[in-house]
């Protein structure tokens, strides 16, 4: 009867100390590779200057359709852009200009 009281207690003891243990070394694994632990650091870092440089280039982007939205504005058309619109879009041309066909 005492071997099964001592076996009970050493199991009850050993789950004690082991399970606190197992958490532990679960959240040192989580620190050293988990999804924003010490090896995925610089990964982020990476990823993070590439959001920076193509956030710069959506804002230079941004900036000049702003621009030639601002040319068209109804109230006050850019002739010149209005011009090349025409031209690019409608293959139109002013009856002084010459127009040379290039092979391709």
């Amino acid at each position: 009867m005492r071997t099964m009281h001592r076996d009970t207690s050493i199991i009850r003891e050993r789950l004690v100390q082991g399970l606190p243990l197992a958490l532990l070394l679960l959240m040192g694994g989580f620190a050293v590779a988990g999804p924003s632990g010490l090896l995925a650091w610089g990964e982020n870092q990476r990823l993070l200057e590439a959001r920076k440089l193509s956030l710069v280039q959506l804002q230079d982007q941004r900036d000049q359709l702003r621009n030639r939205v601002n040319l068209l504005a109804p109230d006050h058309v850019d002739p010149d852009l209005a011009g090349e619109l025409l031209r690019s879009n409608l293959n139109v041309a002013r009856p002084d200009e010459k127009v040379l066909l290039l092979p391709h």
